[in-house]
């Protein structure tokens, strides 16, 4: 039986064009390498979770929701060329709802407000929005091993305690990962000093972007395509070796074995993670009526105001199919959907903004 492990950075299919696990073989692999839980952290975005979530319940392993966020080096909403094109990784893992609900608030801002190449977010919004979330410190494009491996010390100190205390003792990791790159034999002496000197907790990772070794060169035809580049191509980015796979508790510890505790650490980080989602609710916005007046008494007004504008004094077979659909649309809890719908359109039609299918 292997030694219990917990793989807690995971790309799957939905890291676009970077990813090659798909979620139920990742998911399968897993459990028979008897892995209590296994995370997903795809890069920039969660659309995967729910799938994720889904397919790890069929399987009875915990599922760990997380995404591999894109940290700008300044504010979010620089945008220069050369400065602000190559944002820091950062791993973020929901502890429990409130985590959730940070998550999925950072991953929109990081689209809608901070979107440069990548989506971004930045430290203000970390700040506002870390409660229920345990941060790692991600793989070489991380701030913290970026300022290592430009041999700045201080800068990577300076770095590794901010996120300390802002996440708290126990919940910021410092990532050791090895796939066998030459940079990371260093590095993770340098990340093993640096957590002996800040009391930070180590974290054994893989940064998985596929399921088995042989995998490796669909993942590299993907890295191809979303660059404009061929297999010949010596100019480009890719991935060095086969070794970004699901590997099992006994190949990371040949690899990461004089680290014990960050292996035992992912352990200790999958217990911490309590986060189920709830299916069968409607959690839609409630839209503002006007003073004293009923959501479904709105509707109703609106709804009459336009029968009328369309057919003048409606007869009473227009009528009763109005008064019918609309009890079906309060019957099934929609008030307040059909008022938020009606209320964008209305402002397009005003601003002269096209509207239609």
């Amino acid at each position: 039986m292997e030694k219990p492990f917990v793989h807690l950075h995971n790309h799957t299919a939905y890291s676009l064009l970077d990813g090659a696990a798909k979620i139920d073989v990742l998911i399968e692999r897993a459990v028979q390498l008897q892995m209590p839980a296994i995370a997903i952290t795809d890069h920039g975005v969660m659309y995967g979770a729910v799938d994720f979530y889904k397919a790890c319940q069929k399987a009875g392993i915990k599922p760990i929701i997380g995404c591999e966020v894109y940290v700008a080096p300044n504010s979010r909403f620089d945008k220069k060329a050369g400065i602000d094109d190559s944002p820091y990784h950062l791993v973020l893992l929901v502890e429990n709802e409130t985590g959730y609900h940070h998550l999925t608030k950072l991953v929109s801002s990081a689209s809608l407000e901070g979107f440069y190449y990548k989506p971004r977010i930045d430290r203000q919004l970390l700040a506002e929005h870390h409660e229920g979330l345990i941060a790692l410190s991600a793989c070489l494009a991380g701030e913290v091993a970026q300022k290592l491996l430009h041999d700045d010390w201080q800068g990577a100190k300076e770095t590794a305690l901010w996120y300390q205390e802002l996440f708290g003792a126990d919940h910021y990791y410092l990532e050791i990962q090895n796939q066998g790159l030459y940079e990371q034999v260093k590095l993770n002496q340098q990340i093993k000093k640096l957590s002996d000197e800040l009391a930070i907790p180590l974290v054994a990772t893989n940064d998985t972007h596929y399921v088995y070794a042989a995998d490796a060169k669909t993942q590299d035809v993907m890295m191809c395509i979303q660059m404009g580049k061929t297999l010949e191509d010596t100019n480009r980015m890719h991935f060095d070796g086969d070794n970004f796979y699901l590997k099992s508790y006994d190949e990371m510890y040949r690899m990461l074995g004089e680290y014990p505790q960050a292996l035992d650490n992912t352990i200790k980080i999958a217990d911490m993670c309590h986060f189920d989602f709830e299916f069968g609710h409607n959690h839609m916005p409630i839209f503002n009526a006007p003073q004293d007046i009923e959501l479904s008494d709105y509707l109703q007004q609106l709804a009459l105001a336009g029968l009328k504008e369309r057919y003048g004094e409606p007869d009473n077979i227009a009528y009763e199919r109005l008064t019918y659909e609309l009890k079906i649309i309060q019957q099934m809890g929609y008030d307040s959907y059909f008022l938020i719908v009606w209320d964008f359109i209305d402002y397009a039609r005003k601003q002269g903004i096209y509207v239609g299918p």
